[in-house]
């Protein structure tokens, strides 16, 4: 399904001087809980009569064989950009963060990214092949690659570009759209590192040539280092097999970094002493200074956060009193340590509930219960992982590295709460 994101809206000079002059407190003041309403039994038809799903029996087992949402989340679906690219084969799709909750992606909604479109491959034949400087080259069978001791990891995976367009200012009005190029899912593999012991890898050995089977023969160079550290061999996703925009059925999992380098549908693995980069279609993968200079190999992705509601797609719709935000946060050095949460723009900031899991290299979710008063907001999140790591401001970001890159754009992101409950992005000096 495509659907054009709304082009941002300028918050004008007037509105934003209102907000920081008067509703800043009252923004405040907002970020204690007031006491919950009761709840009132208003006699609504809906309650005290019976409606058609009690009157009539239901489908039966197996009417849906593979299981399909409810008819009435129809709306939450990945969706692309059109005039994003030239081409949908080399294009991209991007999850609907702000309609989910929790840290799991369900597979049916991890976005997607292709540079040759979705390869259909019979796994019967399918191969992965070990070579160049091991001990004995290896060509594995899916039934081979089984054999393996298993490993079961959640991590996220996010694309360089995921923010990019939002180096030059706040542009598309939704964070499907802002940052929906990462989820997060449950892998299921082998470790990388059996594979190549099974092999035997040479002492002079530093680097791996990762490719993949689709049209673009897609490829990436890995440190060895990495490839014996954490990277898996995942066969499956969230308990079932890979789908196949996911590069079912074998991807490599690169845990922490730029998700161009988790290559899809993997068929070979070539072991060397040097880079390969002067040969890959991804050597354009580097972040441009203004300085005209470019820094490279800037694998690992950031500390990064983001709230998806309230968000633009997610405004506000009960109205005046109790309101949860809540939002993601991820970090490719480990877990997140905390979670702070900004109503004026980062002024003030409150520490957030992290729920759920806290695992290393995988997306936290966190909480911010409030009192909502009516009040502008503008609401912020920063993330700050064990590393130490703390998430700059856009400002901080483009004083350090200039507006020329479209690759790993963590900078804290900005929605405009209106008093109405819609939201717009927006950025603040």
């Amino acid at each position: 399904m495509t659907e054009k994101p709304e082009a941002k809206q300028t918050l004008e000079p007037t509105s934003r001087r209102r907000f920081l002059s008067g509703a800043v407190g009252g923004a405040a003041a907002a970020a204690g809980l007031a006491a919950a309403r009761p709840a009132v039994a208003e006699g609504e038809s809906v309650i005290t009569e019976v409606q058609d799903w009690n009157r009539y029996l239901g489908d039966g087992v197996v009417s849906r064989p593979y299981g399909t949402p409810s008819q009435y989340e129809a709306n939450v679906v990945r969706r692309d950009v059109e005039w994003l690219t030239a081409s949908r084969q080399s294009s991209v799709s991007f999850t609907p963060l702000h309609e989910l909750d929790g840290i799991i992606t369900p597979n049916g909604l991890c976005f997607e990214r292709h540079h040759g479109g979705t390869a259909e491959i019979e796994p019967s034949q399918h191969r992965l092949m070990v070579h160049g400087l091991v001990d004995t080259p290896l060509v594995f069978t899916m039934p081979d690659l089984m054999r393996f001791p298993r490993e079961n990891h959640v991590y996220f995976l996010e694309c360089a570009a995921n923010s990019g367009m939002e180096w030059r200012g706040a542009q598309l009005n939704g964070c499907q759209y802002t940052h929906g190029m990462v989820h997060c899912v449950a892998y299921t593999g082998v470790r990388l590192k059996d594979l190549l012991a099974e092999a035997g890898i040479k002492t002079n050995a530093k680097w791996l040539l990762a490719e993949g089977a689709d049209a673009a023969a897609m490829t990436r160079s890995i440190p060895l280092e990495k490839a014996l550290d954490d990277c898996l061999v995942a066969f499956k996703m969230n308990g079932e097999a890979l789908r196949p925009e996911q590069g079912y059925p074998l991807r490599l999992v690169v845990p922490g970094w730029e998700g161009n380098m988790w290559i899809k549908w993997l068929r070979r693995i070539e072991v060397g002493d040097q880079p390969w980069q002067q040969r890959e279609e991804t050597s354009k993968y580097t972040d441009l200074l203004a300085n005209g200079k470019a820094r490279r190999f800037t694998w690992v992705m950031d500390v990064k956060s983001v709230i998806t509601s309230p968000s633009p797609q997610a405004p506000i719709r009960h109205g005046r009193g109790r309101a949860v935000i809540t939002g993601l946060a991820w970090s490719g050095n480990g877990r997140i340590k905390r979670v702070d949460v900004s109503l004026d723009g980062g002024r003030n900031w409150t520490t957030a509930r992290i729920d759920g899991p806290s695992l290393s290299k995988a997306m936290h979710r966190f909480y911010l219960d409030i009192d909502w008063d009516g009040s502008e907001l503008l609401l912020q999140s920063r993330a700050i992982d064990e590393a130490g790591f703390v998430q700059p401001t856009k400002n901080e970001l483009r004083a350090a590295r200039g507006e020329n890159s479209i690759y790993h754009n963590n900078g804290i992101q900005t929605w405009y709460v209106k008093a109405d409950g819609t939201v717009e992005n927006v950025e603040v000096s």
